[in-house]
């Protein structure tokens, strides 16, 4: 089912997320669609399996970890969850059988895609808190080039209220940096690699690229799961920043377990070089 398409991805917008690691696809999927879960993410919002971000940063901080946080905050709060797909019917209709994963096979060149995850990011107005800079890679047990996170905002999304950046191109780094804690640059305890350079200090330099884009109901934004990304604080008095992000591997995607980062229950289930099928990783398109 294509639920709510409006286009496909153009030769050219596939050509520039190839090349480019990220893009924002413009008016692609009906944002009535995509506003008629804002009930159900704001009824998120008071169940137990959203973790409230602020909170950990507080935790950091009181241990004497450095936390992303604007200097003067406001009194929003920064939370997330994962995987609601499997709880939530309005969720899973979203990430398996709407307009999304047709767009994403496109996008990906990809005969055959499953679904990995799917997570709401909450930044409410006031909310100080920035996203790390970071790799989806780094957290996702999968190798392999088709492999993408989808990012559809319930809002008008711009820097004032916590858009996305991209370091335009990063997908094609040879390295996969070490996860860390969204709120802090601390890395995972018990992951290994290096941790990600000081991005700001390179774009000072001109040693990378970076792209951000305004973007609302109707639009997705799209990068490589190589792609490093980040996002700002939400330093709006009145405007929510509410997103469902969700993550997809292509055909050419296997099972790579990475040292330290968070594993999902049915990974013991899995092995090593296995391609991705599961019934927790189901097949979404072809529909």
């Amino acid at each position: 089912m294509t639920h709510g398409l409006v286009r496909l991805p153009t030769a050219t917008e596939i050509e520039t997320f190839w090349v480019d690691g990220a893009i924002v696809l413009r008016g692609v999927i009906d944002p009535e669609v995509v506003l008629a879960l804002e009930p159900h993410v704001m009824a998120l919002l008071d169940e137990r399996e959203m973790a409230d971000m602020t909170a950990m940063g507080d935790g950091l901080a009181a241990a004497g970890e450095a936390v992303l946080r604007d200097p003067q905050p406001g009194r929003g709060r920064f939370i997330s969850g994962v995987d609601h797909w499997l709880t939530h019917p309005e969720f899973a209709a979203f990430a398996c059988s709407s307009a999304v994963p047709a767009i994403v096979a496109t996008l990906l060149r990809s005969p055959k895609l499953n679904l990995w995850e799917d997570s709401v990011l909450v930044k409410q107005p006031g909310t100080g808190e920035r996203t790390a800079w970071h790799q989806d890679l780094s957290y996702f047990h999968v190798t392999g080039d088709q492999l993408c996170t989808t990012w559809i905002p319930l809002d008008h999304v711009d820097a004032s209220s916590g858009a996305m950046s991209f370091v335009r191109g990063s997908h094609r780094w040879s390295t996969v940096y070490r996860p860390n804690l969204f709120v802090s640059t601390m890395p995972i305890p018990g992951t290994e690699g290096d941790v990600v350079p000081d991005i700001e200090a390179l774009a000072a330099r001109g040693e990378v690229d970076i792209v951000q884009w305004e973007l609302g109901p109707g639009d997705i934004s799209v990068h490589h799961a190589g792609t490093l990304h980040a996002a700002g604080p939400n330093t709006t008095a009145d405007r929510w920043r509410r997103a469902i992000s969700i993550r997809y591997c292509g055909d050419d995607a296997r099972y790579h377990f990475r040292p330290g980062a968070p594993r999902k229950p049915h990974h013991t289930d899995d092995r090593e070089g296995q391609v991705v099928d599961h019934e927790r990783c189901p097949v979404v398109w072809p529909a």
